[in-house]
């Protein structure tokens, strides 16, 4: 499966898809990008005349490409282009390093550590274009088709 299909098959749209794309992926993880455009609406009120992206957002994105991207991934073979799969966000631990600002891309790096029953638990971490730690942490959730 391309990254173009695994992108296409994602339950989200724009302004809420926080994936650009992905670099590599295989069975045990995924790395993948995104850039936070200045034009996104939660710049407007995170922090006035001072914006920075919300840990919550930051937190979606990291969940987006490094956990449902990656899950749609290991479920390819059960997966079509009409299957339209559900995603369930279980649990996440995250810890907060650096902020992200307007235009800034950022790379999420994903490294699976137990797949089973439909089940994906990882350890994500997103770093600056620098290459600077902004958050790392875990994250689980449910995929069903």
């Amino acid at each position: 499966m391309k990254s173009k299909q695994i992108i296409k098959l994602l339950p989200y749209q724009k302004p809420f898809l926080f994936v650009d794309g992905i670099d590599s992926i295989s069975e045990d993880g995924i790395t993948g990008h995104y850039t936070f455009k200045k034009e996104e609406s939660f710049y407007k009120g995170h922090f006035i005349n001072n914006p920075i992206t919300p840990g919550v957002i930051l937190t979606e994105c990291m969940a987006q490409i490094g956990l449902v991207c990656l899950g749609i991934y290991l479920l390819r073979n059960e997966l079509n282009a009409t299957t339209n799969p559900q995603i369930a966000l279980t649990s996440h631990q995250m810890d907060f390093y650096l902020p992200v600002l307007p235009d800034e891309k950022v790379t999420v790096i994903s490294e699976k550590e137990v797949f089973r029953f439909n089940k994906l638990r990882c350890n994500v971490k997103l770093l600056n274009i620098k290459g600077e730690l902004v958050a790392r942490g875990k994250i689980s959730g449910m995929i069903k088709i």
